[in-house]
């Protein structure tokens, strides 16, 4: 086979060295809770911002949005929440 045409794994894969030194990436369970929290935060402000847009449209511009970036952040609900 080609060099060039190799892939990234199939080069880690080679004799003398170690797949899981050479290609895999390494996460702890610490960096996956914080991805998830991040998910949930970001979620809820995202509710927070529709609730708020049809009970009292004049907060979203109280916390520094305008009308159109409320609505870019709302469609970025789950389609079963919208």
């Amino acid at each position: 086979m080609n060099d060039i045409l190799a892939s990234v794994q199939h080069r880690a894969a080679r004799p003398g060295t170690q797949v899981a030194q050479a290609s895999r990436p390494r996460h702890g369970l610490a960096t996956l809770q914080n991805m998830i929290a991040a998910w949930r935060e970001q979620t809820r402000f995202r509710w927070d911002i529709k609730r708020m847009s049809e009970a009292s449209p004049h907060l979203i511009a109280d916390i520094g949005l305008t009308k159109q970036q409320a609505e870019q952040e709302i469609a970025k609900l789950p389609f079963w929440q919208r």
